[in-house]
């Protein structure tokens, strides 16, 4: 049985915690407001990367996490739970999750400080995006070795900014079992980061050169048509791409299981971000819609229905805060906090969404009305990392009222369309 023992005082907000918050919702409402969004989502990269860099260079969001000896502030991820929860108020579509949560964590966890100091600062100032595959996506993908060193063959399905991300971290299947690989689709030689070309609907990076880990080959990313535009997937196929080994073998699994983890806690602070927004939003309706001559925020069942949500938002609040502190610390209870605050965040967020909606009336039905993003975005979310069955059924294996221990493994994405 696991002890849920952390300090109660590692829940609270510092000073500091309080005023990154201010800044980055000032920075956000200037350029994340809803019509914003929709550009930055529809735009050939997804996201803004001017609003990107500021993040970087006038905040330093990317680099709250990483140490500083990688180039990062050396704080910690309950720093970090404060961008994602500022971020998942507005829906900025800027790719923190699979750059700095994901990827930056596959590295951390590595223990390959080669590959940290290659790739972490980068990741600190801004200057890269990066991503993962193979982890909770569907996957086949293997690793041979070629004239030149390390290829991979095979694709990952649903990956995460897969189609611009400038870094892909690939759990592959190597000889010698599963391993972690890291792949700079678009690195040429002579041509830098950011080099490929774009056909269609697809892109395509070639690598060639000589030395160890470069050889010839190619990368084609696919877009997928996901049900939330605001965070991008894609299909990546690795057709003798070259890519360099991350870490020891044998490490994979326990590095892949971590970073899920992580990347629940992750999506649990962007979701009280998000249900926040949608009970303010709300509040600010029923306030000012009349009926019947009377605010409709007046009337018995509307108080009922918001005196639910807040309930629930603040439940999911504290199951996201103690999952922040278990996170920051790297604590045996992670497993179990994480998948709580998966259940609790994404239960919470779905009702929001409902109420965004449906409180609003026959305008909250339409789909200019910004109340469909934060929909779409709770409805993808919710299988991103295992869907809430899953997680009850983890969390019953974990504290031992089961037989067995269920991964949540489930990786269908549920923002797939098709």
């Amino acid at each position: 049985m696991f002890r849920l023992d952390t300090d109660p005082t590692l829940l609270l907000e510092s000073e500091e915690r309080r005023q990154l918050r201010g800044v980055l919702r000032e920075l956000l409402k200037e350029t994340c407001g809803p019509e914003e969004v929709r550009k930055q989502a529809a735009g050939p990269r997804g996201h803004d990367r001017l609003l990107w860099q500021r993040l970087a260079g006038e905040i330093g969001v990317q680099a709250l996490a990483v140490p500083e000896e990688f180039g990062g502030a050396g704080y910690t991820f309950a720093e970090l739970a404060v961008a994602l929860e500022e971020t998942g108020r507005v829906l900025c579509p800027a790719p923190l999750l699979p750059t700095v949560v994901l990827a930056g964590h596959t590295l951390l966890r590595s223990g390959d400080r080669q590959a940290c100091q290659r790739w972490l600062p980068g990741i600190a100032d801004g200057s890269l995006t990066a991503t993962v595959a193979g982890f909770p996506q569907a996957a086949h993908v293997t690793a041979e070795r070629g004239a030149g060193g390390w290829v991979l063959r095979g694709e990952a399905d649903f990956v995460l900014d897969g189609e611009g991300a400038d870094l892909i971290l690939v759990a592959a299947e190597a000889p010698d079992g599963t391993r972690l690989f890291a792949c700079e689709p678009d690195h040429g030689t002579g041509t830098g980061i950011g080099a490929g070309t774009r056909t269609g609907a697809a892109r395509t990076g070639t690598r060639t050169g000589t030395g160890p880990g470069v050889g010839s080959g190619t990368c084609e990313r696919v877009a997928r048509r996901v049900l939330d535009p605001t965070r991008r997937q894609a299909l990546v196929r690795f057709r003798g791409t070259p890519a360099e080994p991350v870490g020891e073998a044998g490490q994979a699994a326990a590095i892949v299981a971590a970073v899920l983890d992580a990347g629940r806690v992750a999506l649990a602070a962007e979701h009280v971000g998000g249900s926040a927004h949608a009970l303010d939003a709300v509040l600010e309706y029923v306030r000012h819609r009349t009926q019947f001559g009377r605010p409709i925020g007046s009337f018995q069942v509307v108080k009922h229905r918001l005196a639910d949500l807040l309930v629930d938002l603040e439940g999911a609040r504290s199951a996201s805060a103690y999952a922040t502190a278990c996170l920051a610390g790297w604590r045996a209870e992670l497993p179990v906090a994480a998948s709580s605050a998966a259940v609790a965040c994404s239960g919470a967020y779905r009702l929001a969404t409902a109420e965004y909606v449906q409180l609003h009336g026959g305008i909250g039905f339409t789909w200019e009305h910004p109340a469909h993003l934060y929909v779409r975005r709770a409805r993808a979310d919710e299988a991103l990392f295992g869907t809430a069955d899953d997680h009850r059924l983890r969390l019953a294996g974990l504290l031992g009222l089961t037989g067995r221990t269920n991964p949540a493994s489930r990786t269908d994405c549920a923002s797939r369309t098709d």
